[in-house]
């Protein structure tokens, strides 16, 4: 008996809560998504402080500092300011990624206030004592250190080293190297809030159980005193190596099997093309039925899971193919992503390809936004990249609306073999004779350990 996978439906009607946008006296952005049905209110305060800032020589810097805010204000001690917010049933967060630093906490509307008193004290008078930065470096030199050990981690930092000229921000971990982080103080971090954190370079973003009117109030009283101030982050030079494709092997003669990371420079989150490069990664490697993912997991049995993907950030993020494969077929997984690129450049995806990935992005995409939490994430994100006010409204028509024609000019103008950094990670020994043997360029082999200082 056969059977047919039904069809789906009609997409049901979603609206993504509604935002009001207004700008306090001292320049603060605030932006408000009442959601009445859910009695908690979570609250995000976004800064242009990411770690794309960092100076040369100074990488982990706004990392450091913003980990380091949730550490103890002037006022309070990191213990008295945990056991403050833990008397309010809250925790505050605090910390940065490429292209913004952010605090951010999830409390019941009867204690926003007080919480809202208790977070602006850590935006704009942080104690940065000399222990608590200290105790952060020492973690955070620990976490290199175990990246550099683990396979995985340590090809995600040659991968970066690969892809990106050295003068490039993007080349080094947002967190920082060793070097650069040894060499962070407390001094620094204090000028690195005294330069970057103000009110023009913030936007305060809160959603759930609140009113527009008292959320103005509230701001009005606990960051409206907050100096401007506030240096915007320099645009990062997201600039290529080589514009030819080369292949490295990073030697790790302990490595159970293979860490594999193909891909080259990729695109803006801003880029026009988003919507069409979405559903076209999700067919090459972004969704679990996608063309990598079954290549290698289901016809091949190399991996237990393969993936591709766009990294979105505000300057060019990467596009990377990741996978972790058995030593034995290192060479064999590299071609078969290399075949599926150029598959993917070559012909049309299948009418069903493209129904699969389009509905599941518009299907699965309210189901994202379903607490308050996620829609204050949501609404950062969109403050970060500074997406249109119909973005949440639109994204599902917008996906929909790709087609196979789309998702074959934009496969032909965004994937790049001729550009492509292949790189694994693994017994030397046994995988670079095989990579050679792909006749595409002479392996360069380095040790795990080479360049640890930099």
């Amino acid at each position: 008996m056969t059977t047919t996978r039904p069809r789906p439906g009609v997409p049901g009607p979603y609206e993504f809560p509604s935002a009001t946008t207004f700008t306090l006296g001292n320049g603060l952005r605030v932006i408000v998504a009442p959601m009445r049905r859910l009695p908690l209110v979570s609250v995000i305060a976004i800064v242009d402080a990411g770690a794309a800032g960092d100076a040369a020589g100074h990488e982990g810097l706004a990392m450091l500092t913003a980990a380091a805010l949730a550490e103890g204000t002037v006022d309070l001690d990191g213990p008295a300011l945990a056991d403050a917010f833990e008397r309010l049933g809250t925790s505050v967060e605090s910390g940065a990624d490429w292209d913004e630093a952010s605090v951010q906490l999830t409390v019941t509307p009867a204690r926003f206030d007080d919480a809202m008193a208790l977070m602006a004290d850590v935006l704009m008078t942080p104690r940065f004592a000399e222990g608590d930065v200290e105790r952060l470096k020492a973690e955070r030199l620990a976490e290199l250190l175990q990246q550099r050990v683990e396979p995985r981690g340590l090809a995600d930092e040659r991968f970066a080293r690969a892809v990106y000229a050295p003068s490039s921000r993007f080349a080094r971990s947002a967190g920082g190297t060793p070097t650069s982080v040894r060499a962070l103080s407390a001094e620094q971090a204090r000028a690195e809030h005294a330069a970057r954190y103000g009110a023009e370079t913030a936007t305060l973003i809160v959603s759930g159980d609140v009113t527009v009117e008292q959320v103005r109030a509230v701001a009005e009283r606990r960051l409206g005193a907050w100096s401007r101030g506030g240096t915007r982050a320099r645009a990062v030079q997201a600039s290529s190596r080589t514009p030819r494709r080369e292949v490295h092997v990073v030697s790790k003669a302990d490595a159970p099997q293979s860490e594999l990371r193909l891909g080259h420079v990729g695109l803006p989150r801003m880029h026009r093309d988003y919507f069409d490069v979405v559903v076209m990664n999700a067919i090459l490697g972004g969704l679990f039925s996608s063309r990598i993912n079954l290549n290698l997991r289901e016809a091949h049995a190399y991996t237990y899971g393969a993936h591709s993907g766009f990294d979105w950030r505000r300057a060019a993020g990467p596009f990377v193919v990741g996978s972790a494969v058995k030593t034995e077929v290192t060479d064999a997984a590299v071609r078969e992503i290399l075949l599926e690129i150029d598959r993917m450049r070559e012909s049309p995806v299948s009418a069903d390809e493209l129904d699969l990935a389009t509905n599941y992005l518009a299907g699965v995409f309210p189901i994202r936004y379903e607490t308050t939490g996620a829609v204050a994430a949501a609404l950062a994100l969109a403050t970060v990249h500074g997406l249109p006010d119909d973005y949440f409204s639109t994204y599902r028509d917008r996906i929909s609306a790709v087609t196979v024609e789309d998702v074959l000019r934009v496969a032909r103008a965004h994937l790049h073999p001729e550009a492509l950094q292949i790189l694994a990670v693994g017994d030397a020994d046994a995988i670079t004779a095989p990579l050679a043997a792909l006749n595409l360029g002479s392996p360069i082999v380095t040790a795990a350990d080479e360049g640890e200082e930099q």
